[in-house]
């Protein structure tokens, strides 16, 4: 019998007439929302938007990364004001049991990707520009990789993981390292040797790897998306993505590029193949009070990410207090999800 037929049997030997909301989000699966001012992840089931559950974490968690195959994901601890953070928090989901992993001198964690195999995590540290190599079951700092000045922000990875790209917000640049490389030049006195750097725009941010390779890149100062060689780094195409441009991702399916407009509270749609605009949505809520965030008082849209079972996209609507969730086939919202306070980071736990 099923944990849920089991539920479900003994609610009803107990006389009870209602199954409570976890049971029925059960085969959905999760959204993780970190909750940037309140040091916390919900856990939201997808069926509707109902909260199963809560953890702490460090200050500031920026991203999330869901551990593959696991019900478990990895928070990145940035920090608050003049107090950067350098830990990661390991959630366990189903008993939202957590533990710390310490990077050290390598502070202000933020953008992660795990690696080939599901146990190593790559992430961009602000504080020491570097990427940083995480072994997440040992809890350790395996290396550190020297990207160079520029605040390295996020990061991307090529589809089959030898490759890692992360956007610099202060310099406006995109930098692509080969993995492979910077490990066998680790020891050597210039362990930049793996590494190279081109221009993106200014305020590069967002930034994910499309199906044919190449790389895109939100640039918030500019208003703009640029698309990039994967080897070169040579700007291929530049798309318009005005208000302030934060993050980019593609949809599990390759077809659309999602872009979140923080200052104009929207959330630009590219098609990856034609590069063509399909949908720019506001996500600002009617009748909600917005709180003050890094743009004053302003819903200001962050972390975005797609429903790997097709049909919706979860945006965090960081000022408000909210997920907007859109329907894939028409493009408009169709309902907000309450979260705590300044939801940012986002990801998803698979039934």
């Amino acid at each position: 019998m099923s944990r849920k037929r089991m539920i479900t049997s003994l609610l009803l030997a107990l006389g009870a007439t209602t199954i409570a909301t976890p049971v029925l989000a059960e085969g959905h699966g999760e959204l993780l929302v970190g909750n940037k001012s309140a040091a916390s992840v919900w856990r939201l089931g997808m069926a509707g938007g109902a909260k199963l559950g809560e953890a702490g974490t460090g200050q500031g968690p920026h991203e999330i990364a869901v551990v593959p195959g696991r019900r478990s994901a990895v928070v990145a601890d940035y920090g608050t004001g003049d107090a950067p953070g350098n830990t990661l928090t390991v959630l366990d989901l189903d008993s939202d049991a957590s533990r710390t992993i310490s990077l050290g001198e390598n502070t202000r964690p933020h953008g992660m990707r795990f690696l080939p195999g599901g146990r190593r995590l790559l992430a961009t540290t602000e504080g020491s520009d570097a990427l940083v190599v995480v072994d997440i079951d040992a809890g350790t700092v395996e290396r550190v990789i020297d990207i160079g000045p520029g605040k390295g922000h996020m990061v991307a990875l090529s589809a089959d993981g030898a490759v890692a790209y992360a956007s610099k917000v202060d310099s406006g640049h995109v930098v692509r390292v080969d993995l492979a490389a910077a490990r066998a030049a680790r020891d050597d006195t210039d362990p930049r040797t793996a590494v190279r750097e081109s221009p993106a725009g200014a305020g590069a941010e967002g930034i994910d790897v499309a199906p044919d390779g190449t790389v895109w890149v939100s640039n918030r100062e500019d208003g703009t998306v640029t698309v990039h060689d994967p080897d070169s780094l040579a700007v291929l195409d530049t798309l318009a993505s005005p208000g302030f441009p934060i993050r980019l991702v593609f949809t599990p399916d390759g077809r659309h590029a999602l872009v979140t407009n923080a200052r104009a509270a929207t959330l630009s749609v590219f098609d990856a193949a034609t590069r063509e605009s399909v949908a720019s949505v506001s996500l600002e809520p009617d009748g909600v009070e917005l709180h003050e965030t890094m743009l004053g008082r302003a819903a200001l849209p962050i972390g975005a990410i797609a429903d790997p079972a097709g049909g919706r996209v979860f945006v965090a609507v960081s000022g408000a207090d909210r997920i907007a969730v859109i329907d894939t086939a028409s493009w408009q919202v169709t309902g907000y999800w309450e979260t705590g306070r300044e939801p940012d980071a986002l990801g998803i736990v698979a039934p």
